[in-house]
């Protein structure tokens, strides 16, 4: 028989004796001045107040033009401005998705550095982009499709976006929160390149580096399809996200980068690749989920508005992940006996970067058949890499590079005009013929030429006023924690020679 402890009458409970409900309430109370529920009420219209003082302070910044719009402009207007900045955060947080999947898939003796170029570098990528970066992807044309520049920095005025809701238009975009969009992207394609060139690399040359590609090389090519005035856009050339314009680029850089510092030492002996485990597959699982939640911003965000459209979008990518997955996983069942996860983890990013080019263009069985492919063209370019003896430690450049080609290649094979129910085909298999594809091949070509011969350059110029972009093999084999950082991730244990 049990019995129930209560307290005695008319004695307060104390913390100790709340329950999980009561105790922020007994916590508050013994807090003097919070001690009666009149005081407890007006504490409550706190976060309404500051709610209020938000769009009073939004709404005289924006000047009188938020107050010319009616209530659905103005409802429209902060809903894609909102999704625009939920989906910002989105992309922002792969960041952590490609840390933790990078640092996961290297060896412990590196995981300091690996996570120190994550975070630093989108430091370095939204001031570059900041910067220059902005301004050469979305100046005005300087030479006509190719070059466009207007200023240093960019202009926050906020005005011309108000303009635009005024006259009943979607997607009317706050520069700001365009900006910081746009941004995240540039930070996205150089990260890709700290996974080609992990373990090996000096952190000053690599960061310097990450500067040039967000800040000129990525917003030059950007702005040829992004702009709107740009060669590849006059061309009908199709890339809703990135899948070239991001991932290809971030890839090409960093297969140069891998090229030029050779494999790590050990990784090939007598012609054959040597195993290199990573550290934690647990870690590097979780960052592939990451990312696979952040590219619901990478791809839904790129709507550039909150419409009918972005859940369209979100299943395609969805689809695209979930075929790369499980094309990926039988593969690697097939071909070594049994399921490997580091192919289960890049095949859910194949799929997702096969369709980010034309997640708008692409139906869900089309969707689904892209990731697939691209999660078997990922298990032979890894195997395609290290038979070419190009040490690719976390597989960036079959994801990114490989798939990025592929996503864009495979809109002119299967691809249809649009996301309405119906749409026309603009695919040779839909019935497009074939301009689609060799649109969409050309400029997958003309990425993949410009990546590869400006950071081949920025790489040559970085390694010679540097003397190179590799660590000695001292510091190589004792780990870059400790001769890049002067510490260790796992302190409490023994450092993997």
């Amino acid at each position: 028989m049990t019995t129930a402890l209560h307290s005695r009458p008319g004695r307060r409970k104390t913390l100790q004796e709340a329950s999980l409900l009561e105790g922020p309430m007994l916590l508050l109370r013994s807090i003097r001045g919070f001690r009666t529920n009149q005081s407890l009420i007006w504490l409550a219209t706190v976060p309404v107040a500051l709610f209020g003082l938000s769009i009073f302070t939004f709404a005289a910044k924006a000047g009188p033009g938020l107050g010319d719009l009616t209530g659905p402009q103005a409802a429209s207007f902060l809903a894609d401005n909102l999704w625009l900045f939920i989906a910002t955060i989105l992309v922002i947080f792969m960041n952590a998705g490609f840390a933790m999947v990078e640092a996961g898939m290297c060896r412990s003796k590196n995981a300091v550095n690996i996570l120190a170029k994550n975070l630093f570098v989108f430091a370095l990528a939204v001031t570059a982009y900041w910067f220059i970066g902005y301004s050469l992807m979305y100046g005005d044309s300087q030479v006509g499709g190719f070059f466009f520049f207007n200023q240093l920095f960019f202009d926050p005025d906020p005005s011309g976006a108000l303009a635009c809701a005024a006259e009943g238009n979607t997607g009317c975009l706050v520069p700001s929160v365009d900006f910081l969009f746009q941004a995240a992207f540039a930070g996205t394609a150089a990260t890709i390149v700290s996974g080609l060139v992990a373990e090996r690399v000096k952190f000053g040359e690599f960061v310097i580096f990450a500067i040039v590609l967000s800040g000129i090389i990525y917003p030059i090519s950007g702005s040829w399809q992004w702009n709107g005035d740009g060669f590849l856009g006059g061309l009908g050339f199709i890339d809703f996200a990135g899948s070239s314009i991001v991932h290809s680029v971030g890839g090409w850089a960093g297969l140069v980068g891998a090229m030029m510092l050779g494999p790590r030492i050990g990784k090939y002996v007598d012609g054959k690749a040597q195993a290199m485990p990573g550290h934690s597959m647990a870690i590097a699982t979780l960052g592939a989920l990451i990312l696979w939640i952040g590219w619901y911003g990478f791809n839904p965000g790129s709507e550039l508005a909150m419409d009918e459209y972005v859940a369209y979008v979100a299943v395609t990518t969805t689809l695209a992940a979930a075929g790369g997955a499980i094309a990926a996983t039988v593969l690697s069942t097939l071909t070594s006996g049994k399921p490997d996860l580091t192919m289960i983890i890049n095949g859910i990013l194949a799929g997702l970067v096969s369709i980010t080019a034309g997640c708008g263009n692409m139906t869900f069985v089309g969707s689904w058949v892209a990731g697939a492919v691209g999660g078997i063209i990922v298990v032979f370019a890894v195997a395609a890499l290290d038979a070419a003896e190009i040490d690719d430690p976390v597989g960036a450049f079959s994801v990114h590079g490989v798939c990025g080609v592929w996503g864009t290649v495979v809109i002119g094979l299967w691809g249809v005009e649009g996301m309405d129910p119906g749409a026309a085909g603009i695919g040779l298999f839909n019935g497009g013929g074939i301009t689609q594809l060799l649109v969409q091949a050309f400029g997958a070509g003309c990425y993949a030429v410009w990546t590869i011969v400006t950071c081949w350059i920025a790489w040559s110029i970085i390694g010679g006023l540097f003397g190179g972009i590799r660590v000695s093999e001292e510091e190589e084999t004792q780990g870059l924690d400790i001769g890049e950082h002067g510490m260790e991730a796992y302190p409490d244990f023994a450092s993997a020679k």
